[in-house]
């Protein structure tokens, strides 16, 4: 009866990288438990689904973009590209297309109070976009630096930063009071095992692949970092199987057994890790 009287906390989407449909799901299941939040936190491809939901669209208006849309538009493989700004494409599609949905809307105007965090490569240090810090900035370009998968997506500039995905960032960087007023933050991490579909490096030109296959290890492996045991009480691993975070090429059914996952596993495990938080005293070293 106690965890019923949990109502409200800070939503992280942390990473995920394609797999995105997972926090469609997550976002899902924290609606039907009724639990209310005014704070949401995206990195990663995790921006792109906090950013969708920050502007008012609603979880089946955003499930089903995530369906239509063809990830593999998104993506480039020009080496002049790698050689001079850092990834194999320079992601302004992904801007164009993420900017028009969203209206081309500024953190000052959303509803919701949307956190997007970036890393700068330089320092290795957090960048945070939100209605405080950078009002007049456009979301779609926050979120742009937010997904910069290394090597993929060319680095960009902004201010004296340079911009890469916000998922290399260490656990302290998200771990924070985002509400401040020490409203709970459950962090929302997608792990996944090493994607098994093979990519053939004995053609005349296997460079791409060595490079995809440099990309999606790299990326997996993020993924499967080790959880520090003190933010173990806010964190829920969602295990997302064999998929790959930069699979651009999910299909439907793909992209709908992600969104299960991530709201099953919300379902299940989000009233107990609240209920910890509120009763540290409770919490076991097996939770």
């Amino acid at each position: 009866m106690e965890q019923q009287q949990v109502k409200k906390l800070v939503p992280i989407f942390a990473g995920g990288g394609t797999r995105l449909p997972a926090h469609i799901g997550i976002l899902a299941a924290i609606n039907e438990l009724d639990i209310d939040f005014d704070h949401i936190v995206g990195v990663s491809g995790g921006s792109i689904i906090s950013s969708l939901y920050a502007s008012g669209k609603s979880i089946e208006e955003i499930k089903a973009i995530a369906l239509s849309t063809d990830f593999d538009q998104f993506k480039g493989f020009s080496l002049i590209s790698l050689l001079r700004n850092g990834g194999l494409c320079s992601g302004d599609k992904f801007e164009m297309w993420i900017d028009n949905l969203l209206g081309g809307v500024r953190f000052k105007d959303l509803p919701m109070k949307l956190h997007v965090v970036a890393t700068d490569v330089r320092s290795g240090s957090p960048v945070v976009f939100d209605a405080i810090q950078t009002p007049d900035e456009k979301v779609s370009r926050a979120v742009r630096f937010s997904m910069s998968i290394p090597l993929i997506f060319s680095f960009k500039h902004y201010q004296d930063h340079l911009m890469v995905d916000g998922s290399i960032l260490s656990e302290d960087a998200l771990h924070r009071d985002w509400a401040s007023d020490g409203t709970p933050v459950i962090c929302f991490r997608l792990r996944g095992n090493n994607d098994t579909k093979p990519l053939p490096t004995n053609g005349w030109f296997p460079l791409a692949a060595y490079v995809s296959l440099l990309i999606r290890t790299f990326m997996t492996t993020i993924s499967r970092e080790y959880v520090n045991e003190k933010f173990w009480h806010r964190t829920i691993v969602v295990n997302t199987g064999n998929t790959s975070p930069v699979d651009f090429h999910l299909d439907d059914d793909a992209k709908l057994a992600l969104y299960d996952i991530g709201y099953q596993t919300a379902l299940d495990i989000v009233p107990s890790k609240i209920f910890h938080q509120q009763n540290p005293s409770k919490i076991s070293q097996t939770t």
